[in-house]
């Protein structure tokens, strides 16, 4: 299944886009899709109600697509996790995987405009597959326990304000969490639909030129094992949202680091998963 929200921001309306390109409404069955839904065993829930044909269809004109997920609890972030991607920036393959967190209020939606920040010089772009959680997640026993505790996957866009990252502290949560800066949609697609998310191609292009390119079997860290590896750390939520890094092609490997500017497009998808469209405007 493929799961959205659909509104203006904080009024968004949970669906479901069926097989046949129809979108179905869930406000009968809940408020949102969030931790509680997916907790609770939202995702059958809709699956038996869409057997059933007791789900109303949605008319979707005018209707923004917002983030698949209500703010989640925390978005969780695995960087250098490509080896092109190290490469390109100078910095050495992780042995393990490196770790940092996103302020949950940038998610935002899939077309959203997305803010350079007040004095920025070096916002970057980053396509990445997220992870959503579906169960609480402690101390897995090992990688073959993550595949129970993952509702499914979406698009993200894990923007980034290079100075501020690099240059202005020792950690990169102030170049990661500026407003806007996580697109994530159109859809959560439910994990049954991603028979092995290490088999997914990721393309991001700016202006209309080819920036990205890569596929996920390339990862140093797969997502089994980032999930596995999180829990023996920190409690992983259902709702939370683990970016799972990004491949070669971001402005700052790049000859000429081209980073964003007011006015520029950004259009980027995965294998599955669907595209997303941002411009880019001054905060």
């Amino acid at each position: 299944m493929k799961l959205l929200r659909l509104g203006a921001p904080g009024a968004e309306r949970p669906a479901v886009l069926t097989d046949d390109g129809r979108t179905r409404d869930l406000t009968g069955m809940t408020d949102d899709i969030d931790g509680p839904f997916l907790a609770s065993g939202g995702v059958e829930r809709v699956r038996a109600a869409l057997r059933a044909g007791t789900l109303p269809v949605l008319d979707t004109t005018g209707l923004r697509v917002g983030p698949p997920v209500a703010r989640p609890g925390k978005v969780v972030c695995i960087g250098l996790n490509y080896r092109d991607h190290a490469e390109e920036t100078g910095a050495p393959v992780p042995e393990r995987p490196v770790v940092f967190m996103k302020d949950p209020g940038t998610v935002v939606g899939p077309y959203d405009t997305v803010l350079v920040p007040r004095g920025s010089e070096k916002t970057d772009w980053e396509v990445e597959l997220a992870v959503v959680i579906g169960r609480r997640a402690r101390y897995l026993d090992g990688p073959a326990d993550a595949a129970g505790v993952v509702a499914g996957f979406a698009v993200s866009n894990d923007v980034s304000e290079r100075a501020f990252q690099l240059e202005l502290s020792p950690q990169w949560d102030l170049g990661k969490s500026c407003e806007t800066f996580n697109p994530l949609g159109p859809w959560l697609v439910t994990a049954d639909e991603v028979p092995d998310p290490q088999a997914l191609g990721l393309r991001l292009s700016v202006n209309g030129v080819a920036r990205q390119d890569g596929t996920t079997k390339n990862m140093v860290f797969p997502v089994a094992h980032i999930v596995w590896y999180l829990s023996q750390y920190m409690v992983l939520e259902p709702g939370d949202v683990i970016n799972t890094g990004t491949p070669a092609g971001v402005a700052l490997g790049l000859p000429g680091t081209p980073y964003l500017r007011a006015g520029d497009t950004v259009e980027l998808g995965i294998d599955g998963l669907g595209s997303q469209r941002q411009t880019f405007r001054d905060a």
